[in-house]
């Protein structure tokens, strides 16, 4: 205490001299060190949020070179996409052979990679890493294992069709069959959201479908309010949605109003008809 009494915090100098700040002083410098924080926090959020977007489009890039490679060792037949899950029970729909496919395993339950390395893709790329979003933070339940997968392949590519489990759903078989819609507009990976991911395959119905207006499988929003998605020509993209995609139950409608513009969207770059 001074002899003014002024509180100063001093630090001794050299010489047997002295400085130090007031309480007032130090107060000033905290609170100007808490704006800078206010202001470049949030810029920092934002940039850590740019990387990890990119990094997440790198592992979709890497995933569709697999999915190239593997069409061009087999004569143009595209990977098997036979992972389903039945939405009420939550188990694999019987009867379909889940080994069967370029990935098995449900992602809320896998505590390890196991069934990514079982996949037909795996050997085109064995990092098991660009199977999952940087920007994904789910665990397993009940766990601190975080999930090992975060993208599903589209149902149009190899996938379940036919009256087998959702009605009649055309895909590609080969690679020179993809023309409606053409490579660059028929997406094969997309980042699906963390609290709904479960099989492999991403649906969606058709137009007029009893199933119309449902989400079989919800697109992520991990990515400023949008998600990622690979095509068959070997581009990516990133989509930013009309309606944030707030996961509330498995098969969920489609709502509000608004939110139909992002499940026409999808709609538009997945196989609607057998016409070639």
């Amino acid at each position: 205490m001074t002899c003014n009494g002024k509180s100063r915090f001093r630090r001794e100098g050299g010489g047997g001299s002295s400085a130090g700040f007031t309480l007032v002083e130090l107060l000033v410098v905290i609170g100007i060190i808490a704006l800078l924080l206010a202001l470049f926090l949030p810029a920092l959020s934002r940039a850590r949020g740019v990387a990890q977007r990119l990094a997440c489009l790198n592992h979709l890039r890497q995933l569709q070179t697999c999915w190239l490679l593997y069409a061009g060792d087999h004569h143009g037949i595209l990977p098997p996409n036979l992972s389903v899950y039945d939405l009420s029970s939550g188990e694999p729909i019987p009867g379909l052979d889940l080994r069967l496919t370029w990935c098995a395993g449900n992602a809320q339950k896998d505590l390890d990679t196991t069934n990514i390395e079982k996949g037909y893709l795996f050997p085109y790329n064995r990092s098991t890493a660009i199977y999952r979003c940087p920007a994904d933070r789910a665990r397993v339940e009940g766990t601190s294992v975080r999930h090992t997968r975060s993208y599903n392949m589209s149902q149009s590519v190899t996938g379940v069709s036919f009256g087998r489990v959702l009605g009649n759903l055309p895909t590609f078989q080969n690679l020179a069959q993809i023309r409606r819609p053409e490579p660059g507009k028929l997406f094969v990976f997309i980042d699906v959201h963390e609290d709904q991911i479960t099989d492999s395959l991403f649906g969606i119905p058709l137009p007029g479908d009893s199933w119309d207006g449902i989400w079989f499988d919800l697109p992520a929003n991990r990515h400023q309010n949008g998600c990622n998605l690979s095509f068959a020509d070997g581009h990516v993209e990133h989509w930013k949605w009309a309606v944030p995609k707030v996961f509330r139950a498995k098969g969920q409608a489609v709502e509000p109003q608004e939110e139909w513009r992002d499940y026409d969207r999808v709609r538009d770059h997945i196989r609607k008809t057998l016409d070639r």
